[in-house]
């Protein structure tokens, strides 16, 4: 099973990504409580853009444990895919738990702000994605008006007189 596992992951990283596919939905049946098979498999229906397929991979997965740094990409992955199929309320709340899990996954913060503003949580959305700005740039000139934009961030509807 590894080497399939392993030959359908190099397909992919090939850019083979029906024929890996195919591949992970064998090994899926054959092995259908694998964790490392059902994360496999979401990963790669996301790729093919298949969103909806993914979800039941993904949600396995996760249920059946994974490893660290896969449970941290799974439920970002996860968050992901149901922001993109209108699954808002799903994708916040997958989001929040990731976060709680991964605090300093600035991937997993900026994605979660998208699906706050399609909740139109537009203010902490942006709050949110100032912080991470703030956090991570390496521009200078936004790094010479971090203090400034950090106290602006959850200030945007507040106007000064």
């Amino acid at each position: 099973m590894n080497e399939e596992l392993d030959k359908a992951i190099e397909l992919r990283k090939r850019g083979n990504h029906k024929e890996s596919n195919k591949l992970l939905m064998r090994l899926a049946e054959e092995y259908p409580d694998d964790t490392s098979i059902n994360y496999q498999c979401a990963w790669s229906y996301d790729i093919l853009g298949e969103e909806a397929n993914a979800v039941p991979f993904y949600e396995k997965a996760i249920k059946l444990g994974l490893p660290e740094k896969d449970l941290e990409d799974a439920l970002l992955g996860l968050g992901s895919t149901y922001r993109t199929l209108g699954e808002y309320e799903k994708s916040k709340n997958t989001f929040e738990k990731g976060m709680g899990l991964f605090p300093n996954n600035r991937a997993m913060h900026t994605f979660y702000s998208m699906t706050l503003y399609n909740l139109n949580e537009h203010s902490k959305a942006m709050e949110l994605l100032l912080k991470c700005l703030i956090d991570t740039t390496k521009d200078p000139e936004i790094s010479s008006y971090k203090k400034a934009i950090e106290f602006d961030s959850n200030k945007l509807d507040e106007i000064w007189k």
